[in-house]
């Protein structure tokens, strides 16, 4: 955790680990004020624009907005401000202590609401739409500001509960500020003055709560702002592709954006055309889809053991692209029928599959969203992590339109909205599929993910041993093909392995590391330049400031029993210090793989082979990881460590 996070906590707790789970952190001053003003402040936004909606609709005659034009011109008008103003929200935010950042954009929405309070009052809408255009300011001054307060007061292991928590709050907050601007516009004689009184409310209700917030200093004090958005969203964009994985994984948000989208705006058309329900139908699968991204997010934190575990990414697009391609066969055949409410649409069988696969599809996709908003946080630099999630939400609102367009286009072209729900099903998989071939750390994280938790019951004890930032060498005894991967599931940083040279024959398991970059090492005798070359691109781990493991021993156990060390860890650990690294040593046991099919426990024609009797111990047999305390490199001996790490193997 950094120094400002603490101080924010320590008023909380001693140890913000000790938490049970995510909903510990309603409990903590340095989460609760802002997790209630961000509700606030979501269910504001939508209360706001639904009233308004609805009201243009329904209850104004426009001749120069007709009511088919009202939703398009309001999500337009409300998206523009995130195109302007993105990259100059995340200078602002950089520069200055978030916590006053926060006040300062509950005051500005007050000042809004107040606005709009009198054009509810006069039943004026160019007041009404200036303000749906301000209240688009307002959201895209706090986006950087609400993903990159997370990182500054939760520690790395909180960051995926705590952006659970709050995806789910703001999807809780849009529904119910739908459903209460729908209720409140619609009263008779009194709905517009109760709509304005209630916007008003909700925005000092939100400055209240703001005021509790602890401090969150400026990460980058000094920074010169550019004034110039055009310039500045070009260089936040540059600044983004500096580091890859974080931009592709920009890229991927941007992506899901623009998935949800295509759903979202379709709702109204979808229930009235293809399920032939009311506009309670319509609400009903709003409620559906905010529901299950709720569930979803939710379910990320008990999924990752608490740590951001991108794993969950390619799990969350498969979901995504399942239930979306089902939704068109639920929904392309159903018999066409009057108009039905509420009570008559659900008493059909034939609805309540199209209600799970939504479901479905929404809670896949708090699954892929969360872990990549918590990698975003966790990878990118302090210093203008804030700029980068403003290139973020410039990328959202580029690809929200570009989904509003082609949907627009597939429509116009005779495409059904069903044949739209499976096209957008089908280019999922196939974005999802590129992204993961460019960012293979989200396939590995996936495979190690299942493997531990669908072969084995994998059990970790001691992982806040495993550094969160900076070098450091993995010691761990090597039982069998699998104790890489299983490393991978207990890490939540990539580890760069150095492996022997055979294990990447063997198939699957061999591309697997390949595309891990593990580091081959062939004995001195057989390759001296492979071997030199193998402690060279070692040691260039370390001094990238990441974790490299090693087995020691130098090859599998043939009996279960740890073997001796071998020289080559010394030999990287001094080589490291020559160069003026210091990077600890974590000693690691894997327990109970012994016997498992990956071991070579098997004896075939006089020698101990693995793979050769599958399902050997059933699955979810019980595997364990002791992980110990460092050892600094200056007190490291191959003895002292085979020591450490035959003492974890009895625990």
């Amino acid at each position: 955790m950094t120094t400002s996070a603490a101080a924010a906590s320590s008023a909380d707790t001693p140890d913000a680990n000790a938490h049970a789970n995510q909903f510990a952190l309603l409990g903590q001053r340095r989460f609760a004020p802002f997790f209630w003003t961000q509700f606030a402040g979501a269910a504001n936004d939508n209360l706001f624009k639904f009233a308004f909606t609805v009201m243009v609709t329904y209850q104004l005659q426009l001749s120069w907005m007709p009511p088919a034009m009202a939703g398009l011109a309001i999500g337009a008008l409300f998206i523009l401000p995130f195109l302007l103003f993105s990259a100059t929200a995340g200078q602002l935010t950089d520069k200055f202590d978030k916590t006053k950042m926060i006040r300062f954009v509950k005051n500005l929405e007050i000042g809004i609401m107040l606005i709009a309070a009198w054009g509810f009052f006069t039943a004026n809408a160019a007041i009404l739409l200036g303000c749906v255009f301000l209240m688009g300011l307002h959201s895209t001054l706090f986006g950087p500001v609400k993903f990159a307060y997370l990182p500054q007061v939760l520690s790395a292991r909180e960051l995926t509960g705590g952006n659970g928590m709050v995806e789910m709050g703001t999807f809780v907050a849009i529904l119910l500020g739908q459903v209460a601007g729908g209720l409140l516009v619609a009263v008779p004689q009194i709905g517009h003055t109760a709509v304005a009184i209630a916007c008003v409310l909700l925005a000092l209700v939100g400055r209240g709560v703001a005021q509790a917030i602890p401090r969150a200093p400026a990460t980058d004090p000094g920074l010169v702002i550019n004034w110039n958005p055009f310039s500045e969203t070009w260089r936040n964009l540059q600044l983004a592709h500096g580091n890859v994985v974080v931009f592709r994984s920009l890229l991927g948000i941007s992506w899901m954006w623009f998935f949800g989208a295509v759903f979202l705006s379709q709702f109204p058309s979808f229930a009235k055309e293809v399920l032939h329900g009311d506009e309670q139908v319509a609400s009903l699968l709003l409620v559906v889809f905010s529901i299950g991204i709720g569930i979803g997010s939710l379910l990320c934190e008990t999924l990752s053991r608490r740590q951001v575990e991108i794993g969950l990414v390619p799990l969350g697009a498969i979901g995504m692209s399942v239930f979306a391609i089902d939704l068109y066969f639920a929904s392309r055949s159903l018999p066409p029928v009057a108009i039905q409410g509420l009570g008559e649409f659900l008493g059909r069988p034939a609805h309540w599959r199209v209600m799970m696969d939504l479901g479905l599809l929404s809670l896949f996709a708090g699954l892929y969203s969360v872990p990549m908003y918590a990698l975003i946080q966790l990878r990118s630099q302090p210093t203008h992590r804030a700029r980068i999630i403003a290139a973020n939400n410039i990328l959202n609102a580029l690809f929200m339109i570009a989904s509003s367009v082609i949907a627009g286009s597939l429509l116009g072209a005779g495409f059904t909205i069903p044949q739209i729900f499976l096209f957008t099903g089908i280019a999922n998989a196939l974005v999802a599929f590129y992204i993961f071939m460019l960012v293979p750390e989200y396939l590995l994280r996936f495979v190690s993910w299942v493997l531990s938790r669908f072969v084995y019951r994998f059990k970790v004890n001691g992982d806040e041993h495993i550094p969160t930032e900076g070098a450091a060498i993995l010691i761990c005894n090597h039982v069998s093909f699998i104790d890489a991967v299983l490393l991978m599931a207990a890490s939540p940083r990539p580890i760069r392995f150095l492996m022997d040279h055979q294990i990447f024959k063997v198939p699957v398991l061999g591309w697997l590391f390949k595309l891990a970059k593990a580091i081959p090492i062939a004995p001195q005798k057989e390759d001296p330049a492979a071997y030199e070359a193998a402690f060279a691109q070692a040691v260039g781990v370390l001094r990238e400031g990441d974790l490299l493991a090693i087995f020691p021993e130098g090859a599998l156990t043939r009996d279960g029993e740890l073997q001796p060390f071998r020289g080559g860890v010394m030999k990287i650990v001094e080589m490291a210090r020559s160069q003026g690294i210091e990077a600890p040593l974590v000693p690691m046991a894997l327990n109970n793989l012994w016997g498992s099919y990956f071991s070579r426990i098997e004896v075939r024609g006089g020698k101990n082979v693995a793979m050769a009797r599958p399902f050997r111990r059933g699955f979810f047999s019980s595997v364990g990881l002791n992980v110990g305390s460092p050892i600094a490199p200056a007190e490291a001996q191959p003895d002292l460590l085979r020591q450490r790490v035959s003492a974890l193997l009895d625990k």
